[in-house]
């Protein structure tokens, strides 16, 4: 097998900023000019930003005080109880469950979101002319050439990453670098082109969809999902900390690579509401193009649709293998089913790959009809919330530690202090994100069923570490035999 420990900091960074610098950047201009004014734009962001910088704080405290406990937030879930009781194993495996479907969820997002701004060099992917009926059914030929466009897409990142995973994060660190670039030039241009008269009003009252007005305070909780769905993926070096070469790359990645993304994202969205008028903002597919078009004409909005493909390449690199990590790593500690542990030759994790992947196809599948792909978009919703669960579980057990002194020095109550400051904020953010999220009762119900769902498959989960550690043993020396044929 070959040597795991291969990342460091730069190659963490660039997952980090990665997997967080993804659709959402294309998108999110407009989603939030619907709920919130630009001064509550600017408000939801920079609370949004201040809330995830304490959970990386968490993260990365938890990275080098418990590095054993590696694959990402979902883990500390089990270390809330007894060592091997049945309500560590459950929580460990129902945390797990719906971090796992979050992710390839979110992961198809991202590649949808590819085949959309690649529409911009081949219109032909938004064609509307009818390929074939069947009953109530018709498929188009943009729909047929969009679902063909993800699939490649799909297991060609799939190949890549099975070749061995330092390779696929040279790549995700090329493409995060040209996308680092990129929206730094997007920046500086926005700076030039910006119209004070696009913000104005800066404060005004914003209706939602029921009609009903909210000030400044209220769009801010509206735009509370919409903005952490930009942050996803801060803990991404957690989840890879087990290939890390040093720990304390993981912390700084975290940290350094959220940092980056908040810069990006409050510039580009800032930016792009002094470039386009409100009106047309709020009409716009793709806010970023039409703001660029303006500006430098149809060559500049190719550039930077070139640069949004470029970027979502990258993203789905990140995605794919933190999808197919997060199992893996939790298999490994017991908390998953085993066959999740298997690695191929190159040290990837290949059965988690596969089935992940698989299971992404199933969601590809939303790309062929209109009407699927609007109720695949509130599945990316509810995916959006299972991400605060782990998110939630960390900063607890942070307290936890606090509270117990485990891993403190007996003086050390500066420490101490700091860190349990830093996880009650992070804490009380994540409680406020999910209960403003779940005060839908339908979208509350959803979650509860996709998380439940697990519970089929919690009796495959081997009994205790010992047995977990043994079935890992019997799959090394499988693949040990495999390589000496």
């Amino acid at each position: 097998m070959t040597q795991n420990k291969q990342l460091g900091f730069w190659i963490l960074t660039a997952f980090v900023v990665g997997n967080m610098v993804g659709s959402g950047i294309f998108m999110l201009p407009r989603t939030l000019a619907e709920v919130a004014s630009p001064a509550g734009v600017i408000m939801a962001w920079g609370l949004t930003g201040l809330g995830v910088l304490t959970i990386a704080l968490v993260f990365g405290n938890l990275a080098i005080r418990k590095p054993h406990l590696t694959g990402g937030p979902q883990i500390y879930a089990k270390e809330l109880f007894k060592e091997d009781s049945t309500a560590s194993k459950l929580s460990g495996f129902m945390a797990t469950w719906g971090y796992w479907i979050g992710n390839f969820a979110g992961n198809i997002a991202i590649i949808t979101t590819f085949a959309g701004y690649l529409s911009t060099f081949f219109p032909i992917l938004t064609s509307q002319a009818v390929l074939l009926t069947v009953g109530d059914f018709t498929l188009r030929v943009g729909n047929a050439l969009t679902f063909l466009v993800c699939t490649i897409m799909l297991w060609g990142v799939h190949y890549i990453i099975m070749t061995g995973i330092n390779h696929a994060g040279k790549l995700n660190f090329i493409a995060t670098a040209g996308k680092v670039i990129g929206f730094g030039l997007f920046i500086i241009i926005g700076l030039f082109a910006f119209e004070k008269a696009n913000i104005l009003p800066f404060v005004e009252m914003k209706a939602d969809s029921s009609g009903v007005s909210h000030g400044l305070l209220g769009q801010v909780n509206l735009a509370a999902v919409s903005t952490l769905w930009a942050f996803v993926g801060v803990e991404s070096a957690i989840v890879f900390a087990n290939r890390a070469k040093r720990k304390s790359d993981v912390k700084a990645a975290t940290i350094v690579g959220l940092l980056i993304a908040l810069a990006i994202y409050m510039g580009i969205s800032t930016l792009v509401m002094g470039m386009l008028t409100q009106d047309a903002l709020l009409a716009s597919d793709k806010p970023l193009i039409d703001a660029i078009t303006g500006v430098l004409g149809p060559i500049g909005g190719k550039a930077l649709a070139a640069i949004g493909l470029i970027s979502l390449f990258g993203s789905t690199i990140g995605w794919v293998l933190l999808s197919a990590e997060i199992p893996h790593q939790a298999a490994k500690q017991g908390l998953f089913i085993p066959a999740f542990m298997k690695e191929n030759k190159n040290g990837v994790p290949a059965f988690s790959m596969l089935v992940s992947n698989g299971l992404g196809q199933l969601f590809i599948f939303s790309t062929i009809s209109n009407s699927i792909a609007s109720a695949f978009d509130f599945i990316i919703y509810i995916a959006t919330l299972s991400y605060l669960v782990p998110y939630l579980i960390s900063s607890t057990f942070q307290l936890k530690l606090v509270w117990t002194g485990d891993t403190y020095k007996a003086n050390d109550n500066r420490s101490r202090i700091i860190d349990g400051l830093i996880g009650l904020l992070a804490t009380g953010y994540s409680i406020w994100v999910i209960v403003k999220g779940t005060a839908d009762l339908t979208t509350f119900l959803f979650g509860v069923i996709l998380l439940a769902s697990g519970i089929l498959f919690y009796r495959h989960v081997p009994k205790n570490q010992k047995e977990a550690a043994r079935i890992q043993h019997s799959y090394r020396e499988a693949a040990v035999a495999v390589d000496t044929e």
